[in-house]
Formats: C-alpha cells, structure tokens, sequence
C-alpha cells in the first residue's frame, strides 16, 4: 500500500477497539481508514443529517468567525465558494455578513456543481477532507477554480503524528472521518496542486495560496 499523498510506503496498524485498520505515512504523515471499513453514501448522509449546526448555536458561529479572521488576514477577497457547505450553511451566511459573493457546494444538500466554468479568490472547505477518500484529487479541482493568487482554506483537526495518541482521540470515531492531516501531510499535498502554504494554526486551520 501507497501513501494516497505523497506515494511513499505506508505502516498498517489496528484500532483494536473499533476493529479497524488504518495506514500511517512516515513521509508525510498522513494517516487513512482502510477502505474496507469505509461507510456507504446513504450512511454518510445520515450521520450528516443528525447534525444541528445553526446560525442559534454561538459556539459553533464563534469557531466560523475566528476560521474567517484567520483566514482573510487583511487579504482583498471578493469572490468566494464554501466547498461542502453541509446542511445548513452557516458559513455561507457569515461569508454574506462581510459583504462577500458567496456560492456554495454540498454533495448532498447543494449537489450542483456552481463552479463549473467559475474562478473564485477563496475557496472554504470546513470540516471536508477527513470525509475525502481521495484529498489530493479534490484539492487539485479546487486550484483550478482559484484565481491567480488566490487561496484556500481548509478546517480539519490535526493529529498528533504518534500512532499511540491517535488511538485515544475522539476525532477518529467518527465512522465518517476516514483521512487524516498534519500540517505537513496538507503542505505535502499542496506542491503537487500547484499552492503554497501561507500559514497554519497548528491546531484546525490551514491557508494556501495559489502559485
């Protein structure tokens, strides 16, 4: 087995509590589900369904806020898509708030595809790639329909790199999550799609930059 990033040779090990196999890539450090124990389309939506993540939720809107600022940084943004905006769309609304034009892509609740032919500044993609099977491949499609100079931003828990702690995080037990970054393994990713990282936050929050 392949690293799906960066080629490289890959270490398996169990989960023994969930009954799963993950690879660990020491190169660039990404760690991925098996895909036999990959849950179906209609399972997915369903786990997807149960969330009730709104506008009425102050957590959850102060985490989306502190992601923007972060993220736009001073930067001059005028175009943006949020790229798997989940059922209710909060980013999107507070995208709006900033006097931004915003569209947006879910493959469940927003399945056309607003971006065909189109080019944005920003692209947004909270809580998407641990979902992705094939990152590398989403992040290429997303660079294309950057314009020049313009970055992505992507939310998504880091590990630790150390096999040990990854068994005790709650992050993995989501059956839905499949793939997993370091800031390296997104860095990795990145030069093969043509960006560049601008900065991380160590913890959830990656930009990059179009070359």
């Amino acid at each position: 087995m392949k690293c799906k990033i960066c080629g490289s040779l890959v270490d398996k090990f169990e989960d023994k509590e969930l009954k799963k196999f993950y690879y660990h890539c020491l190169e660039c450090q990404l760690i991925f589900l098996d895909s036999g124990f990959q849950v179906s389309s209609e399972s997915e939506k369903k786990q997807y369904d149960q969330h009730n993540n709104t506008l009425e939720n102050e957590g959850y809107v102060k985490m989306f806020n502190d992601f923007l600022d972060f993220t736009l940084n001073g930067t001059s943004i005028k175009s943006v898509l949020d790229f798997g905006s989940g059922p209710s769309a909060v980013l999107v609304e507070l995208l709006k708030r900033r006097a931004l034009h915003v569209e947006h892509y879910d493959k469940f609740y927003q399945p056309k595809k607003v971006y065909e032919n189109r080019q944005y500044d920003l692209i947004t993609s909270t809580e998407v790639f641990e979902h992705l099977a094939e990152p590398k491949e989403v992040l290429k499609l997303l660079s294309k329909h950057l314009n020049k100079n313009g970055i992505i931003s992507i939310m998504t828990l880091f590990h630790t790199n150390k096999k040990d702690a990854f068994l005790k995080w709650w992050y993995r037990r989501d059956p839905t999550h499949i793939t997993f970054f370091t800031p390296k393994s997104i860095e990795v990713m990145a030069k093969d799609c043509g960006l560049k990282l601008l900065r991380d936050d160590g913890k959830r929050v990656i930009v990059l930059q179009k070359i």
